[in-house]
């Protein structure tokens, strides 16, 4: 029998224990909780339950998962339930990939004031977007985000920046058409770089003076007005990174790409290769030297890993995705049905909305591996115990 896949939780499992003892008084709550949640995901300590399929009686014990959002185990069906969610409000229009990128100045200081600077960036990156696509030189419309923020690199290092999908067209102002961009070009990226910018930096200077801000270690200065001020003024004269890609094709291909970003964390375990005693070894993108990334492998310290993967762990009740413009939650539905009705698309026709809906708890996500049948619970055991031995039969299938 081969090895089982290496897995996050395989890392954490062998070196936590020493990695918290040489950091301790340097662990957050939130990062104990993570790394706690992933060694026990899908593990006796989180106890499980017992399903059998109705039609053959082949039976599946599973042991269950954390749930915990940075999980690399828990991730596949959080984003199946969001995108299933989805599906119903693409439009039948092109969309655009847009993606703003805090400097790397910024995102040094980012790390010790996530909740703030993270919040900021969703909200310039938002208003930068709404407001050039709102003035009448550019596309003169009101338009909807789905944003995503992401604050790694391939490598695990620390790299904030957001995703944002975007219809390629938007409402009149009065809302009785529909204006569609150019096609292949969205909005120029010059005009929202140099917007992003000031609103970035107007924000951070506003949320220094409110005290929102605070700093320690190599920053401990940046506590001061003066200082922080003086921080900011080499980055008014940079060129700041705001990247807008080809339109994807369909929405079907919009789809695909969110459910590839929406619910991502720092590294997935496909991503990982081995561990021994040189390190932990990956697969990661090197997009140095301009132009399409290269693939390579890379080895770090086992410490050095769970640093990393650590650095990502996000403020609790932090929202990662949010919606703006004429997505925003509160007039979404009647948007949509706005603007589908002036593009004459009747609701979900752009897309197979065929997703089973059943909301019987009992009833797992995958069939049966013998048969295709449906695979029901018929028994669940507690956190620590072992699972139950089932003589598996349909007519207690059938009654549970």
């Amino acid at each position: 029998m081969g090895r089982s896949p290496l897995e996050v939780a395989d890392i954490f499992r062998d070196h936590s224990a020493a990695w918290r003892d040489a950091n301790a008084g340097h662990v957050s709550l939130g990062q104990f909780k993570v790394m706690t949640a992933v060694e026990a995901c899908r593990t006796a300590a989180l106890g499980g339950h017992v399903a059998a399929c109705e039609d053959c009686g082949h039976s599946h014990i599973a042991y269950n998962s954390c749930r915990n959002r940075h999980c690399p185990k828990c991730q596949g069906s959080a984003a199946e339930d969001w995108l299933a969610a989805r599906k119903a409000e693409l439009l039948p229009v092109p969309y655009y990939h847009v993606v703003f990128t805090l400097p790397s100045l910024i995102a040094d200081i980012a790390y010790q004031n996530k909740a703030v600077i993270y919040d900021l960036l969703f909200k310039a990156a938002a208003e930068t977007l709404l407001t050039i696509a709102a003035d009448p030189k550019h596309l003169g419309a009101r338009i909807g985000i789905i944003s995503v923020l992401h604050t790694w690199g391939s490598a695990m290092m620390h790299h904030s920046h957001v995703h944002m999908i975007v219809p390629g067209g938007g409402l009149t102002l009065d809302g009785n058409s529909w204006i569609p961009c150019k096609p292949g070009f969205f909005l120029p990226v010059r005009v929202l770089s140099a917007l992003f910018r000031r609103l970035i930096l107007e924000k951070l200077q506003a949320a220094h003076h409110q005290g929102k801000l605070r700093f320690f270690g190599d920053h401990e200065r940046l506590n001061s007005h003066q200082a922080f001020a003086a921080y900011l003024v080499p980055l008014k004269k940079t060129k700041w990174f705001v990247y807008s890609k080809e339109p994807f094709k369909g929405p079907a291909g919009t789809l695909a790409y969110l459910g590839r970003y929406t619910h991502r964390v720092a590294i997935a375990n496909s991503r990982l290769i081995n561990t021994d005693e040189k390190g932990v070894t990956f697969h990661y993108k090197d997009y140095r030297g301009g132009g399409r990334f290269k693939r390579k492998i890379m080895t770090i310290a086992p410490f050095e890993f769970i640093r990393r993967f650590l650095l990502h762990v996000l403020p609790d009740r932090f929202h990662r995705i949010r919606h703006y413009g004429l997505f925003a939650n509160g007039q979404r539905a009647a948007n949509l049905y706005r603007i589908r009705a002036l593009l004459n698309a009747p609701p979900g026709n752009q897309l197979d909305q065929s997703v089973e809906d059943d909301d019987d708890p009992r009833i797992l996500r995958f069939p049966c591996p013998a048969c295709g049948g449906r695979m029901i619970i018929i028994d669940s055991f507690e956190p620590g115990a072992d699972p139950p031995s089932h003589k598996i039969d349909t007519e207690r299938i059938n009654a549970a």
